[in-house]
């Protein structure tokens, strides 16, 4: 049985290996980016990586390249924003502004006391012979 690898290229340019399989009866040549590699080649190799090599493959170097870091940390400066210290801090927010007139706050009708209540006049009831007449 034959081994393939699937080769995809990164953001980097660089060929990483992303699976790998064994097959019976696959053309020899080169399919797409579909290759026959040696045992020992495993998932995450790169094309011409240093670390644990085997036949043209191996692991990327472990951390971001001194050139790389150079060049994100001047793309980083060259923004406007970032420049100062004051930029980074959050913006205070903006207190709502009210519109039209405020409604005018109603006062509740006053309770009447018990006192009170007792001593307001009642309608005079007619009296029984007033009424028979």
């Amino acid at each position: 049985m034959s081994r393939y690898a699937t080769i995809i290229i990164g953001d980097d340019g660089r060929e990483v290996v992303s699976a790998i399989g064994l097959f019976e009866g696959v053309p020899q040549a080169r399919v797409g980016r579909i290759e026959a590699v040696p045992a020992g080649v495993l998932i995450g190799m790169v094309r011409g990586g240093p670390v644990d090599a085997v036949d043209g493959f191996g692991f990327p170097q472990a951390g971001a390249s001194g050139s790389i870091v150079g060049l994100v940390r001047a793309r980083l400066k060259a923004l406007p924003e970032a420049a100062t210290f004051e930029a980074a801090r959050r913006k205070p927010k903006a207190k709502p502004t009210r519109t039209g007139k405020r409604a005018k706050s109603r006062k509740k009708p006053k309770r009447k006391t018990a006192a009170k209540a007792n001593t307001a006049e009642q309608p005079e009831m007619p009296a029984p012979a007033e009424i028979a007449e």
